[in-house]
């Protein structure tokens, strides 16, 4: 499935004439070997033409491969194809009115907000697309309880995404329980559909080293060890990782209602969505930055501060934007609740209810993203809240639901 982005205008001074429709693959190969307009060449350095024809080259090659390339088109008044999708922001030039316009714009939906073409299932688990390692980093510190890395794929502008969504990675060998492949294992995504280098090429995943403590041995068990999350913390840069999807739709902003408070709730690694959200809304120039006027709020617990995650970007966001972004920690090893026992995330959830509930009142999406295990605790803690407040948590419950406020993504 491809992503149907469009531009509504191009340069003012272009003289190129907008068409809606995604090219077939027989225009996709036309587009690739056209001749770039010279009112146009003429406005671009020598670096700035030969971009473009670095991506009419990609789409030559996408056309060859029968896909139809996903990124903007626009026909010239000669009638040749060229792609101008991201020529706003190599010129410089603003974009005329009606189209999006910013640094960051060339991977938008016409309107933004529009997600009715959201890439899903690009590349199959069976028939997965070849990225390349750009780099691993350890990201928590030495007291942290197990490693955790921030991990940088790049996929080459061939698997686009939106924030919230999730690639599968398809680990090499073979599972010697069944003989077999090894099977896809799914991680949320953690940079935008701009990636880390701020290009669209890239995808980030935060990933958690999984390993098992024998206590017989006294040491940990390499043969229970996490296939998938050890193969890629152990990657290196140049290495090939087989990627499928993207895939899901639960997890996504609601930019068409850019009013709306997001509460981001999360444990350990699920905190890679939110941070694809922060981004998006705080951190980049794009079209949802500029309309967001909601308060995203976010919730993360782990064990101890060594294992806080991306914290000095929450920080930085915090401290430029103090009416519109704040975190909450909840360290089960560094903090109590208020009866005295281990702080987890419903307790720290727990001393903001009556803000959350009236939040959820007036519109909020709330978000819930990491170890299935912390959701029992939630929901009890929640119903709980909801009966002190004289409110039937179940009707309450099944009202958000039906309003698409309630969001969970959870392993």
């Amino acid at each position: 499935m491809r992503l149907s982005l469009t531009v509504s205008a191009l340069l003012a001074s272009s003289a190129v004439a907008f068409v809606p429709p995604m090219p077939s693959t027989r225009q996709a190969t036309h587009l690739a070997s056209a001749r770039i307009p010279d009112n146009v060449r003429k406005s671009l350095s020598a670096d700035q033409l030969k971009t473009l024809e670095v991506a009419a080259e990609q789409a030559s090659k996408a056309a060859a491969a029968d896909l139809d390339p996903w990124f903007g088109e626009a026909e010239a008044d000669d009638g040749s194809f060229a792609s101008f999708s991201s020529l706003e922001s190599m010129t410089g030039k603003p974009a005329a009115a009606g189209g999006t316009s910013g640094a960051q714009d060339f991977l938008e939906a016409n309107p933004y907000s529009d997600q009715s073409n959201i890439p899903l299932n690009t590349y199959k688990n069976k028939e997965p697309h070849t990225g390349k390692i750009v780099s691993v980093k350890r990201i928590v510190g030495p007291k942290a309880t197990g490693e955790t890395c921030h991990i940088i794929i790049d996929h080459g502008g061939a698997m686009p995404y939106w924030e919230g969504q999730s690639y599968g990675v398809v680990p090499p060998g073979i599972n010697p329980k069944n003989g077999k492949p090894n099977n896809v294992r799914l991680y949320s995504i953690a940079s935008t559909r701009y990636g880390d280098d701020m290009k669209g090429q890239t995808a980030s995943l935060c990933v958690r080293r999984a390993t098992y403590w024998c206590p017989e041995l006294n040491a940990e068990d390499p043969a229970k060890k996490g296939i998938c999350s050890n193969y890629l913390c152990d990657a290196k840069p140049g290495d090939s990782v087989a990627l499928a999807g993207p895939t899901g739709k639960v997890m996504l902003i609601p930019e068409k209602t850019p009013e709306a408070d997001l509460i981001m709730v999360a444990t350990g690694t699920g905190i890679a969505p939110y941070r694809t959200f922060v981004r998006r809304l705080f951190v980049e120039d794009t079209p949802a930055r500029k309309a967001f006027k909601g308060l995203a709020w976010l919730f993360l617990g782990v064990a101890n501060k060594d294992s806080l995650l991306y914290d000095d970007e929450w920080q930085e966001v915090k401290k430029a934007y103090p009416n519109n972004f704040r975190v909450d920690y909840a360290l089960s090893r560094e903090q109590e609740n208020k009866k005295g026992g281990k702080m987890y995330i419903q307790d720290k959830m727990e001393e903001y209810a009556d803000e959350i509930f009236d939040r959820l009142s007036k519109g909020a999406h709330i978000y819930f993203c990491g170890l299935k295990g912390m959701m029992p605790g939630i929901q009890d803690t929640l119903e709980r809240v909801a009966q002190e407040k004289g409110i039937e948590w179940k009707e309450m419950l099944e009202g958000l639901k039906k309003n698409h406020q309630w969001h969970v993504e959870v392993y």
